[in-house]
């Protein structure tokens, strides 16, 4: 029987927050400038913002994850795309080769959100775009002895969720009362992530201590192998964690363009003014 690796925490920081506007905050929870560190993730902004602060923008080669803490999140796009997120709720938006879209705050309401921008593969960089809306009161939950799992993409404990994905990744909100124990299993190839958004907690093989406003990045495991994380809670916790496999490809971000090429993001450039986003 091939053993499970334990992971540990392999670095733990803080996420600095600032005042952009009179009606956003913001906070990078996963720095752009270390995209091969977390590869395939490009990088996590936790935002608080009001309507206004965003206008319809342009985005190609990557999906946007965003997952509602707080607040009303309405959402268009260029196709006649409209929606509206509640607290708990995920919405995965492919980019694709190309949308046009706005996230706004409902009226007189603050959005209190985290935005993860996941890489998309050479083969998948100009796919159809799309959108899956992930409601918390549909995705498919885990239960152990004082603790829930909310599975928004990939696996846990066997139980697994239906959101489609270009490069395999795990999403997981992760519950647990104080004193209890919980494990989360990934593939050993995963590079991966957590954020504590309430509590505090003792985290991986080594016991490791962090709480609310943390980020930890985890340590790697060996590919081929099954590997997991251990959580146990001190105070109420709720954690997100994300996981995915590395692309390992050359990236080339500009604005809201991620490509593999400085001739591919030119071409961006230009298809996004000549209106070939909103064919």
């Amino acid at each position: 029987m091939t053993s499970i690796q334990q992971r540990g925490i392999e670095r733990i920081w803080t996420v600095e927050h600032r005042q952009n506007s009179p009606i956003h905050i913001a906070g990078m929870v996963l720095d752009p400038n270390k995209m091969k560190e977390s590869d395939p993730f490009l990088f996590l902004a936790e935002d608080w913002f009001k309507k206004g602060t965003f206008d319809f923008h342009p985005h190609r080669g990557i999906e946007t994850v965003t997952y509602v803490i707080e607040g009303k999140l309405e959402h268009q796009d260029n196709k006649a795309g409209k929606g509206e997120l509640e607290p708990g709720d995920v919405q995965w938006m492919t980019a694709g080769r190309g949308v046009i879209h706005i996230e706004d705050p409902a009226e007189e309401e603050t959005v209190h959100s985290l935005q993860l921008w996941v890489n998309l593969p050479r083969e998948h960089k100009m796919a159809e775009p799309r959108y899956q809306n992930l409601r918390a009161k549909d995705m498919p939950v885990r239960k152990e002895d004082g603790a829930l799992i909310r599975i928004f993409s990939g696996s846990s404990g066997g139980i697994q969720s239906d959101t489609k994905n270009y490069v395999p990744v795990t999403m997981v909100e992760i519950n647990v009362e104080p004193g209890a124990m919980v494990t989360q299993d990934l593939p050993g190839d995963y590079n991966g992530f957590m954020y504590i958004l309430e509590g505090k907690g003792l985290f991986g093989k080594n016991q490791t201590e962090a709480e609310k406003g943390h980020v930890l990045l985890l340590e790697k495991a060996e590919t081929g192998q099954a590997s997991e994380i251990s959580i146990k809670s001190v105070e109420n916790l709720r954690v997100l964690l994300y996981a995915g496999r590395p692309l390992n490809e050359p990236i080339v971000a500009r604005g809201p363009f991620v490509m593999n090429t400085e001739e591919e993001i030119r071409q961006a450039y230009r298809d996004y003014m000549a209106g070939k986003f909103a064919e």
